[in-house]
């Protein structure tokens, strides 16, 4: 009797442990193929009217993080290299203490990004919450989405998902911690399975408000036509 129970329990356990692998794997093996010809050294990266920057955190005297301070000069040199014309800089604003857009904005300031050429976002909580926020907030139909390797498959993903063609421009610009990347890398695993499930199942609202297009219709047409000629 004891030896059944024990063998139904292993089956069990065994059967669940390979429907969770399943279930977090495959959703991230998905993504990682999808995003694997549309990343780019930013160098590298082809043109689209809007670069779009995730937030990464601020250090407690309200400054960003360097993973963030790294995304920001990326989306810099994309915009002096005439890689982009706008940068739409979306971050967590929802305590008065916690600015991440102003944040971006200031350092982005600092490096010479004119201020006119930056769009700050505050709503951007989370990947899903900037892809579809900038879609139906910002108008955004084309972008250059820039943040680190580790968190590329799912920007992309979910962004073209979402209704924006989208390209990554990998904004790695220093060694990080083995261990900070390591956990990055393996908190992708659930955020990458959750962001399917926003994408084709759920589909949750962001916090939404009066469409600010970044183009007026004139100045979307023509940066259409500069991306496909």
């Amino acid at each position: 009797m004891v030896k059944k129970i024990l063998m139904f329990l292993f089956r069990f356990f065994l059967f669940t442990a390979i429907a969770i692998i399943l279930i977090l794997g495959i959703p991230n093996l998905i993504a990682e193929w999808f995003a694997r010809s549309r990343q780019f050294q930013v160098t590298q990266t082809p043109f689209a009217p809007v670069a779009i920057v995730f937030g990464a955190g601020l250090t407690r005297d309200g400054q960003p993080s360097p993973v963030l301070r790294d995304r920001v000069a990326a989306a810099a040199q994309l915009y002096f290299d005439g890689k982009v014309q706008k940068i739409l800089m979306s971050g967590d604003n929802r305590f008065v203490e916690y600015n991440e857009p102003g944040a971006m904005k200031r350092f982005a300031l600092s490096l010479g990004v004119p201020e006119e050429d930056i769009v700050l976002d505050y709503a951007g909580r989370r990947t899903y919450d900037t892809c579809y926020r900038a879609r139906h907030i910002f108008g955004v139909r084309q972008a250059v989405l820039v943040t680190q390797r580790f968190h590329l498959p799912r920007a992309i993903f979910t962004c073209n998902f979402l209704g924006i063609e989208s390209v990554g421009a990998i904004a790695d610009q220093r060694v990080y911690s083995r261990y900070a990347y390591r956990f990055w890398r393996i908190r992708e695993i659930p955020a990458t399975a959750m962001a399917f499930m926003d994408v084709f199942i759920t589909r949750p609202l962001p916090v939404l408000g009066t469409p600010e297009p970044i183009f007026g219709l004139t100045d979307e047409t023509s940066m259409q036509e500069q991306t496909h000629p």
